[in-house]
């Protein structure tokens, strides 16, 4: 469910742009060809796995709420699995329960990840280096994984991934090529759906609710 090989280089990354108390956060889901792969900034010491004491996955939006029941309203999820998610206090998040939510998001042929690894204290905007710091990781872990689509979040994300600027608001159900070794992917800048970007939750699932139906 993730790839290991790249960990030891995005915990170099974390000391230079991470908080030091707190592990990285890799990429988690289907590695092999996914349907989906769903990238957002970094990752904050919201998620319990950022803890260095933490022996599990560490993986984006364990112990949070909001993007999982986002994923479950674009029917991605069952009932049963949004209600066992939504029963759970962050401390009650253990190992076993984040290896059955991933197996779940494998299952589904999705990969999520951040462009930035470096965990951050809380969700203050990070500097456009930070995220180029981890580009060539970032191309890296997508010619491994080789997804068939790629759905940006936000206007930074997607700016600095496709080396140009992106305002989703005019990107609504349109797609950018990103070239990486040879390979084209389709990278669909959508709005983010969390934190200050809750306002626009609707159009980001319109949009989100549009291709997933196209693919």
């Amino acid at each position: 469910m993730q790839i290991t090989k790249l960990f030891r280089k995005f915990d170099e990354l974390q000391k230079l742009y991470g908080e030091k108390n707190l592990d990285s956060i890799y990429g988690c889901g289907q590695t092999n060809n996914p349907k989906l792969c769903f990238v957002f900034m970094n990752p904050t010491a919201r998620n319990i796995s950022s803890d260095k004491k933490w022996k599990g996955l560490k993986a984006p939006w364990i112990s949070t709420k909001n993007i999982w029941n986002m994923f479950y309203q674009l029917g991605l999820f069952d009932k049963k699995f949004i209600e066992e998610i939504n029963s759970k206090k962050p401390n009650d998040w253990n190992y076993e329960f984040v290896e059955f939510v991933y197996q779940k998001v494998k299952d589904k042929s999705i990969y999520i990840t951040n462009l930035s690894k470096a965990t951050q204290t809380d969700a203050k905007p990070l500097s456009n280096n930070v995220f180029e710091a981890y580009l060539d990781l970032f191309f890296e872990e997508i010619d491994i994984i080789k997804p068939k689509t790629i759905i940006s979040f936000g206007n930074q994300v997607s700016s600095v991934l496709l080396n140009k600027n992106i305002k989703v608001s005019e990107y609504r159900k349109k797609n950018e090529k990103l070239t990486i070794k040879g390979s084209d992917y389709k990278v669909y800048p959508v709005y983010y759906p969390v934190g200050q970007g809750m306002r626009n939750i609707k159009k980001a699932k319109e949009d989100l609710n549009w291709i997933i139906k196209k693919i």
